[in-house]
């Protein structure tokens, strides 16, 4: 009997102690469950950052070849550039892009079927202050041919180009690099037009007025360039 009754109270506190694990061990796990619901939540917040990279993304800049739109009121002329035979000359040029400089210009002259000149005019035909002028890269081994587009200049003066810039319509062999002198250097090749070569052959035809100097051929109604943007 008196076994007994020893025997009994520890079989009642093995019982406690089992029922204290177990429930330990519940509560252990339901604070696991929580804290994998909330990796779990937690896990789809963080993602979220990562569905936004399935958006479309800009094309990384060409920088050997970067392409730009000149858009103007009568279209866009979508211009590749040369980087690789003109750095310094495709540097300044997207220096101007970039600050904005070409945004609402003239194309202030132009030769029907041969060239038209653009870059230096705001659209009320003022001229606009530069930056300095650059080194005259035309003896890059690249020809004024159709399409091509370089630097204006003064003819007198071999580095002396800023901010013009023509598009040659035409095959312009005597603007090619001939000779160390200023009017045997020629101009500067730095791009060529990839689309709208017949959206600058219009402009080139358009009606002119001579307002002198570098406005003796100028379009009439003006065709302003509203931008150009580097897209790619």
């Amino acid at each position: 009997m008196d076994q007994k009754r020893h025997a009994d109270p520890i079989s009642i506190a093995q019982r406690i102690a089992l029922l204290a694990v177990v429930l330990i061990a519940a509560a252990t796990g339901c604070n696991r469950d929580a804290t994998e619901s909330t990796t779990e939540a937690g896990a789809s917040v963080s993602t979220a950052p990562d569905s936004l990279t399935t958006r479309p993304q800009p094309k990384e800049i060409d920088r050997a070849h970067p392409v730009v739109v000149v858009d103007t009121s009568a279209g866009p002329i979508t211009i590749r550039l040369d980087a690789e035979k003109s750095p310094g000359t495709v540097q300044n040029f997207l220096n101007y892009v970039n600050e904005g400089f070409y945004d609402n210009t003239l194309i202030h002259y132009v030769d029907a079927g041969k060239m038209l000149v653009a870059g230096g005019y705001a659209s009320d035909r003022t001229l606009k202050p530069t930056r300095q002028s650059i080194r005259n890269e035309a003896r890059n081994g690249t020809k004024n041919a159709r399409g091509t587009v370089a630097m204006a200049r003064d003819a007198s003066l071999i580095d002396s180009a800023t901010s013009q810039f023509f598009i040659n319509l035409a095959d312009a062999p005597q603007r090619d690099y001939r000779g160390d002198t200023a009017a045997q250097y020629g101009y500067c090749v730095f791009g060529e037009v990839t689309e709208g070569l017949d959206v600058a052959q219009k402009i080139s035809q358009s009606p002119t007025t001579n307002l002198g100097n570098d406005l003796a051929r100028t379009p009439e109604p003006s065709v302003v360039i509203k931008s150009i943007r580097i897209i790619q």
